[in-house]
């Protein structure tokens, strides 16, 4: 039974040209929760240790830390203006449609789409695959000869995809107090570490180390250089607040409710981020030890090293995979949601299939089932080349990055006139701060297909770019072969308020909601 709220919402939904189909039964904190956990500072900053050991220590971790968080912010500010106005659950890509010129929108939402779409798979499986490397870490505590061979990684990996899987499509009546224990836990987590840590340490770094050692040498980039390649770490932990923005049609007011919850979780990740970095630092061990750990996660012999046994090595790590198991159900969530609301609109092949809604348990659940299988499938590639594999952070990072920065840029290039009544207008600052996130997305692709070291070998070789522009050649690819005359792209309207589409599509024949179906006509007719 949906109540008042619900039906406002509803209605307002129905006026962007959908018909509401999942519950709202997140509130304000459950998606802060929700954004906080796919960021899951304390452990997005574990597993990519490694990147910042070599490329500027303390200072990249640190003061690269703060930089990352500070452009997040104006990125999470440019896209909550623009949600406020269009809160639906296709985010960034229905954006992209409602503020292009109707000659661009077709293609502008469907790249933009792609980009989302490829985003949300590769974040969720780096962080899931990454918990599965960490769990598989925490044997060496005990052994120290152990390293995991590909097919106990693979396993591992699938394991923590099937729990939060199941999660996902049996427990949604759940999700909501799921993500609100996730703040507490992360945050409980972050206190107990740090306590632990300054407490238990033989040893202690001083100030001067913490806040200004800077040591690139192990790099081979040039010193200045290697702080920017660095960011990686904080921009792969910062990067997952966009894509809640695919849970607006689950939450009440969400015009209201999801804006402020985008940018709140990046002020939040950001500081819990300095809360957990700056004890770690202040009793980090010998740097050519972390550096040198044969499985490639540092954190657990950290953790063991200052508390002066496995089992206290243990019980920090525990936290932190608690912490990644908030990420991976939160983060596959978010990524269904953008599956069912692109395929909603027929942008994804065999699309009635997964736009369907299974109203036993109130989820998308083909779209969940899709999600997972795609990105089990991609886990596969880790028995090739683990340097591939590993680009995937990169990837993630890039292409949510770059699927945030289009609406954004296509909203300054319009004049920002379509967020001049928005609920949460940035005002006279708008042109800068989406100025700062452009630019900054621009140079973020660059950096980031970078390798984390020089020289270059077939195992350490960053292949993100070739995985970014593989994706970009296949949606580019699908879009000339099908979806350029099929693609209808997200409801839109025209001048004078009227709902119609962009072009004719296979969803001419079943209409995606139940009211304004006269008006709709209206708006094809004056389309074609």
């Amino acid at each position: 039974m949906r109540n008042s709220v619900d039906a406002t919402a509803d209605e307002a939904l129905a006026r962007m040209g959908y018909k509401a189909e999942l519950p709202r039964n997140l509130s304000m904190l459950s998606i802060l929760g929700l954004s906080f956990a796919i960021m899951a500072a304390p452990y997005g900053l574990s597993t990519t240790l490694y990147i910042t050991l070599n490329d500027g220590l303390s200072v990249t971790i640190i003061w690269g830390w703060v930089f990352v968080t500070l452009v997040s912010i104006a990125i999470a500010a440019s896209l909550a203006e623009i949600c406020a106005v269009y809160p639906t659950a296709g985010g960034v890509y229905h954006w992209s449609a409602m503020l292009a010129s109707r000659e661009w929108a077709p293609i502008m939402s469907f790249i933009d789409g792609w980009l989302g779409l490829v985003g949300n798979w590769t974040v969720t499986l780096s962080i899931m695959f990454g918990g599965g490397q960490v769990i598989l870490s925490a044997i060496s505590l005990w052994n120290e000869d152990f390293v995991a061979n590909a097919w106990q990684t693979v396993l591992t990996f699938w394991a923590v995809l099937l729990v939060c899987t199941l999660i996902n499509i049996f427990c949604s009546r759940y999700l909501d107090l799921i993500n609100k224990v996730c703040i507490f836990w992360t945050a409980g987590s972050v206190i107990v570490i740090l306590v632990t840590l300054l407490v238990m340490a033989d040893d202690r770094r001083s100030g001067k180390f913490v806040f200004g050692e800077y040591d690139a040498s192990n790099s081979g980039w040039p010193a200045g250089w290697a702080f920017f390649v660095g960011l990686l770490q904080a921009a792969y932990t910062l990067t997952g607040y966009g894509m809640v923005a695919a849970m607006c049609e689950e939450v009440q007011n969400p015009e209201r409710e999801v804006p402020k919850a985008i940018v709140l979780s990046v002020v939040a990740a950001g500081i819990t981020g300095l809360f957990y970095l700056i004890p770690i630092l202040f009793v980090m061990p010998k740097i050519e030890m972390l550096r040198n750990v044969a499985n490639g996660q540092p954190i657990g012999l950290l953790f063991k090293t200052v508390t002066g046994s496995a089992g206290g090595g243990f019980g920090l790590l525990f936290l932190i995979l608690g912490v990644m198991m908030f990420a991976g159900i939160g983060s596959l969530t978010a990524a269904s949601r953008c599956t069912y609301a692109f395929a909603r609109d027929g942008a994804i092949p065999a699309f009635r299939i997964w736009r369907k809604v299974n109203k036993t348990l109130d989820v998308p659940l083909y779209s969940i089932l899709l999600s997972s299988t795609v990105i089990g499938l991609l886990g596969l590639i880790y028995f090739g080349s683990t340097a591939a594999f590993n680009s995937f952070t990169g990837v993630a990072t890039i292409c949510l990055s770059a699927s945030y920065g289009l609406p954004i840029l296509i909203l300054m290039v319009r004049g920002r006139k379509d967020v001049r009544n928005s609920g949460f207008s940035l005002g006279r600052f708008g042109f800068i701060i989406n100025g700062i996130t452009v630019v900054w997305v621009v140079f973020s692709i660059a950096i980031f297909c970078m390798p984390v070291t020089l020289p270059v070998t077939a195992q350490s070789m960053n292949y993100a770019s070739a995985v970014f522009c593989g994706f970009g050649f296949i949606s580019l690819a699908w879009y000339f072969i099908y979806a350029r005359k099929h693609f209808t792209g997200p409801p839109v309207f025209d001048e004078s308020g009227v709902i119609g589409v962009i072009s004719g599509s296979p969803l001419e024949t079943e209409t995606t909601f139940t009211e304004k179906t006269e008006e709709k006509h209206i708006g094809e007719e004056a389309y074609n």
